[in-house]
């Protein structure tokens, strides 16, 4: 008998349940290796299911017949794929043959159903698949010897969990062996273990990608705990037999993407197989629907990141067929109302590979009198719709009362969408900044969004018998609750009828939590003062973040708009390897003028090239007598914006109204919040910074008017859990930091190996080298103990990543102590969790090379040799004969360009004597040499600089903006100090 806690019993486990419930057990040995499949059962299902074609071919080939069937198979699965095959099988001699027979949709013919019991469901484990050695996977499912699932099963008892197993298929799978070969045979992989599922449609080594298959655990990431394994509803549910063969027929299928990319048509072809919340929703809600009828409603709360479009597609197509206890269809038509484009010509396309038929689909692009004919004609099964037209559909329909119609209801808002062109003019006419506020709050408060138009039009109807009614949001409002949700009991509160949280998608890794990194005004200037203060930084060159706006008041668009630029130049611009953008998100179409007015005027005035603006608002605004449009300031059309604000030309959107909802922009990082947010429009305008792409960590939010409890009340009801908390203490890192290093955990001599191999950009596994002693010191401490550090160490993380943003500060043994416990982080095992994978390369070398542009760890400080100082020429060594001081300006004019005076030389001359006055540095000069002597001398240079910066204006931007020129002063007046301390030169 097989212990429980080895990676054989999880096999047993699962092929023992398979095996009695109608699948059948496959014998590795009859696997064909080199055609990657089961000839012989195979031709097992075609001479039962299909007796009559299988004699017309022994007509044409005879003995030969066998062979000849399975060399035609394989020519047409490489040819067409082995999806396509399996739904619509092979020709051979003109001779058509099955590869599968699917579940008919009403009883109404018994010989398919009779067929459809003939397929042959097996699966087999430690499957050999490859003619060059003997590696086996653990499972592999099959549908009549082709075969569709490929299984690696690990079990946490062996040490090895599912993240080892998708480890397994990236680096030892090797996807040109035939059985992984995209399309052509396996089409979707499974990482299984007890308590967790990871699936992929495509094996492509290090690049693989794979998405969690997890039902999720109280509203988070996971699976809830069972009587036995976890992860048994993927054996007892999924891979049940008809719920198998409905996924192959009903829910894969392959998505194909063209772009022209530099001139060239691009093709990316992706096999989309649903995750388990798409495919639980879908099938829950056709079983209440046959089981009730029509007339009901359901609410689908599903957050950002959960798929909804595909999720949408699968439900309209199956409810466009779902047939009731009397074999008649439910539904006379699905209609779908929604503003994303994309959703016509993917449902088409999906649809065509479903059922091989045309026209089921029809786009209601003109006007109600084609609505009116594609209802009552009957021809379209499904009607997709905007929320435009929802009016007059829901009259229609509840007309035609001996029809039953499906009513798919998608959040979605038009990212193009303002206000009606009356409600515009109101605020065009304000005089002033403060007066077109007011009138755009009043206005915003009187918006109807989407759930209210149309809970007013149901509310006028009330609820009827022939239409049922699918709403998908992310946000539902205490209306849509009521409308649509269902009430666990009579006395209880309405509920979503399916669940996928917002908490769940960011846990899953779907989106990011755009509440992380989120600080109100207030917090923003009490941090930097603190950087500014703080005694207790090892160095201060972070002062320059806050020299420009630590006495601004936060209500002028000029000076707010300074504090943007210069956190973009100074964060945002480094995140997702140089490609990051941000949105200002303004409280009128006023303000947004005023605000791309006040940006350019900056940007032009300081000489920045590295940021561009765009600016989004409906209508024409009327400023001062003068008209301004959006195209008119872009110089592009509207419909021109999103693809134009994807490239590399333009960094910062600035919007009223406009772009808050709906607009899908993975490359926005920071959000600069100027208007007042409240409820679900809060969540929506933040949720723009969710989306995810390669290389992008996190988000940043910088709010102007809002105070932390605000945005909290209003993410709450869909969240779960939020992480907005108060003001950070800059203090926080340097105790945080103490207590991890009270424990024998992390060692600094891993901190310095694992730096140094990260900034030299070697692999994954030097990493590990590094990591893997500090993951096993932590499995021997106490479970107690070890939560406490984890839970430490993640606090750490979160918090030194967000004070950061705010005012980085250069101390490199603390940057490095985070570069290493950011690693760490992801390999601790969690309690009914398993660590994150850490061999994700493409996110690592965005994350090396952002780390490098910021210039936070200067490694080259802890090699002195390597730094050098002025020369005449402004770029050579400190040792070389010095000129007098009195000749900098001439060097720094003929360097850089500039035209400082003579009279400009006061400024440098005072900073030198209050450096020269410093005891701390006199001491320093006395008893270091000069390379010793720098690190002293930078550590006061620039709050000297601070201190006079009200002296000269002109030359303390300079030195601010630009590291190259502050370096050359520097070292100047670095070298003149050290000499006049030293008694080079007598002092005056």
């Amino acid at each position: 008998m097989t212990a429980i806690h080895t990676e054989k019993a999880l096999e047993e486990a699962i092929e023992s349940h398979l095996l009695a419930h109608g699948w059948r057990k496959g014998s590795p040995d009859a696997y064909d290796r080199e055609l990657a499949l089961f000839p012989a059962t195979f031709l097992e299902f075609v001479k039962t299911s299909q007796p009559n074609e299988y004699n017309r071919l022994m007509g044409f080939f005879g003995e030969k017949t066998d062979s000849e069937l399975i060399r035609r198979l394989v020519q047409v699965i490489d040819r067409d794929g082995m999806l396509k095959v399996i739904r619509k099988g092979c020709d051979i001699y003109g001779v058509p043959i099955k590869a599968a027979f699917f579940r008919p949709v009403s009883g109404l013919n018994p010989e398919i159903l009779t067929r459809y019991g003939q397929n042959i469901l097996t699966v087999t484990r430690q499957v050999h698949y490859s003619l060059k050695n003997e590696k086996s996977l653990d499972m592999v499912l099959f549908i009549n010897g082709l075969p569709v699932v490929t299984v690696e099963l690990k079990n946490q008892f062996t040490g090895q969990t599912v993240q080892d197993a998708i480890r397994q298929y990236k680096r030892d799978r090797d996807p040109r062996e035939l059985l992984f070969q995209f399309k052509k045979r396996s089409l979707v992989h499974f990482a299984v273990d007890p308590n967790e599922v990871y699936m992929t449609t495509k094996l492509d080594g290090d690049d693989t990608f794979f998405l969690p298959f997890n039902s999720g655990n109280q509203g988070g990431a996971g699976n809830p705990p069972s009587d036995g394994f976890r992860t048994a509803y993927l054996w007892e549910e999924v891979w049940q037999k008809d719920n198998f063969m409905d996924l192959l027929q009903k829910f894969l299928h392959l998505q194909v993407d063209e772009k022209v990319k530099n001139g060239k048509k691009v093709r990316k072809e992706t096999m989309i197989f649903p995750r388990y919340h798409q495919w639980d929703a879908v099938n829950k809600i056709l079983a209440d629907v046959l089981e009730k009828g029509p007339g009901h409603n359901y609410l689908i709360q599903h957050s950002a990141g959960s798929g909804k479009t595909n999720t949408i597609s699968w439900l309209a197509h199956r409810l466009s067929n779902l047939h009731g206890s009397d074999d008649k269809p439910i539904f006379d038509a699905v209609i779908v109302i929604t503003d994303r484009l994309v959703l016509d010509r993917q449902l088409q396309d999906a649809i065509y590979q479903f059922d091989h038929v045309q026209g089921v689909v029809q786009q209601i692009d003109k006007n109600s009198r084609q609505l009116k004919q594609a209802l009552e004609s009957g021809k379209a099964k499904i009607i997709i719709s905007t929320i435009q037209k929802f009016g007059v559909i829901s009259k229609q329909v509840a007309d035609l009362s001996n029809k039953n119609f499906a009513i798919i209801v998608d959040e979605a808002h038009s990212s193009q969408s303002g206000k009606a062109a009356d409600a515009v003019k109101e605020v065009l006419a304000a005089g002033s900044l403060e007066e077109a506020e007011h009138i755009q709050r009043d206005l915003d408060a009187k918006a109807k969004d989407v759930e209210d138009r149309i809970a007013e039009e149901l509310a006028k109807r009330g609820r009827q018998k022939n239409l049922s009614y699918f709403a998908f949001t992310a946000t539902p409002k205490a209306k849509t609750l009521e409308l649509f949700g269902r009430r666990p009991s009579p006395d209880a509160k309405p509920e979503p009828f399916h669940l996928y949280s917002m908490r769940q998608a960011i846990e899953e890794g779907f989106i990011l939590d755009v509440l992380q990194n989120y600080v109100t005004y207030k917090a923003y200037y009490k941090l930097a003062k603190a950087i500014e203060d703080d005694p207790t930084l090892e160095e201060k060159p972070a002062k320059k973040a806050i020299a420009r706006f630590a006495s601004l008041h936060p209500h002028n668009v000029a000076q707010k708009t300074e504090i943007m630029v210069e956190h973009f130049r100074r964060i945002t611009r480094h995140k997702i390897g140089g490609r990051a953008k941000a949105m200002v998100v303004t409280s009128s179409r006023l303000h947004a003028l005023r605000y791309k007015q006040a940006f350019d005027e900056y940007i032009k005035r300081k000489g920045y090239t590295d940021v561009a603006t765009l600016v989004a608002f409906s209508g024409t605004v009327i400023d001062q007598g003068e008209e301004f449009t959006e195209p008119g300031i872009n110089g592009f059309g509207e419909k021109e914006l999103p693809e134009r604000f994807d490239s590399d030309d333009y960094q910062v959107l600035i919007v009223a109204d406009k772009y808050q909802t709906g607009f899908d922009q993975p490359l926005l990082h920071t959000m600069f919040v100027d208007k007042k947010l409240s409820g679900i429009q809060a969540v929506q305008t933040l949720s723009r910074l969710n989306r995810k792409c390669a290389g992008k960590q996190d988000t940043f939010v910088l709010d102007f008017v809002n105070t932390p409890e605000d945005i909290q009340a209003a993410f709450q009801p869909y969240y779960e859990v939020t992480t907005l908390g108060k003001e950070s203490d800059l203090n926080l890192i340097f105790d945080l930091k103490s207590r991890l290093e009270a424990q024998p955990i992390i060692w600094q001599d891993d901190v310095e190996a694992l730096v140094e191999a990260f900034y030299m950009g070697k692999d994954a596994a030097a990493l590990h080298k590094y990591l893997d002693p500090a993951v096993e010191r932590y499995l021997q401490l106490p479970e107690k103990e070890r939560d406490e550090f984890r839970s430490t160490l993640s606090t750490f993380v979160r918090i030194y990543g967000f004070i950061t943003q705010i005012a980085p500060f250069q101390s490199v043994p603390v940057h490095k102590f985070y570069t290493y416990g950011r690693l760490l982080l992801r390999k601790l095992p969690v309690r009914g969790r398993v660590a994150l994978d850490l061999d994700d390369e493409v996110e690592m070398q965005y994350y090396r090379l952002e780390e490098k542009s910021k210039g936070r760890i200067e490694l080259v400080r802890e090699t002195p040799g390597m730094v050098e100082g002025i020369t005449d020429a402004g770029t050579g060594g400190y040792h070389k004969k010095e000129a007098p001081l009195s000749s900098i300006i001439e060097v720094l004019n003929k360097a850089f360009g500039t035209e400082f005076t003579e009279a400009d030389r006061l400024f440098f001359d005072q900073v030198e004597a209050d450096i020269l006055r410093d005891e701390e540095i006199v001491k320093a000069a006395r008893s270091n040499t000069m390379e010793n002597f720098r690190y002293a001398f930078e550590d006061v240079f620039l709050g000297k600089v601070i201190d006079r910066m009200g002296m000269n204006d002109k030359i303390f931007a300079k030195l601010m903006d630009e590291p190259e020129f502050q370096t050359a002063v520097k070292n100047w007046i670095m070298g003149s100090v050290y000499r006049k301390l030293n008694g080079e030169h007598p002092m005056q």
